[in-house]
């Protein structure tokens, strides 16, 4: 029973393959609040991979830009999304998409272009990775984020390394049984 690549998400796409925007990203630089027009880039994989023109207009952005598909012709496109805002607890607002699909309208931070337009991860029918992860692949990725901690050499067959200076003890032998934990679990899965 079961096995990889087994159960429901396996049909599902993993968000790490599609254009994003994240609306975050544009916060920083007040790109929203200074109501004018800006270009900013749209990323696949952590890297920038086309750029779009944005332009702020009331409680909107309308993004525009051109895509082409399955090597076709170039389409240009220039639509609305809609921005919604939530109140800080220390005052302020914060930024958010409301997803375009039609009916959806979900607030979202990251938007992903689809064929050829930016929705929400779900009406994109896209999941993260982590979703698809096995149990040993999970415990592999946690090893790897203790050793990291440890400052460690990354792969746990790579053997134990030195208390890091500064570290508390406690925080030490903590961290080394969980390491050890999560190095059990994927091996385990290694040998069955």
């Amino acid at each position: 029973m079961g096995g990889f690549g087994s159960g429901r998400l396996s049909d599902i796409k993993s968000t790490d393959y599609y254009r994003t925007i994240d609306i975050r990203e544009w916060l920083p630089q007040r790109l929203i609040e200074s109501a004018g027009c800006f270009t900013v880039s749209w990323f696949r994989n952590g890297k920038p991979n086309g750029k779009m023109n944005v332009r702020v207009e009331a409680n909107q952005v309308r993004l525009s830009y051109s895509v082409r598909i399955d090597r076709g012709d170039w389409q240009y496109l220039n639509y609305s999304i809609g921005l919604q805002t939530t109140g800080c607890h220390f005052g302020g607002r914060r930024y958010w998409f409301s997803c375009p699909a039609l009916g959806c309208g979900k607030r979202v931070a990251v938007l992903y272009m689809g064929d050829k337009y930016f929705a929400c991860r779900k009406c994109c029918q896209l999941a993260y990775s982590s979703q698809r992860e096995t149990l040993e692949d999970r415990a592999i990725r946690k090893v790897d984020k203790i050793r990291e901690k440890l400052e460690w050499e990354p792969g746990f067959l790579n053997g134990r390394g030195l208390k890091p200076k500064g570290m508390h003890w406690k925080t030490f032998h903590r961290l080394w049984a969980e390491h050890d934990k999560f190095v059990g679990r994927a091996i385990s899965g290694y040998t069955a």
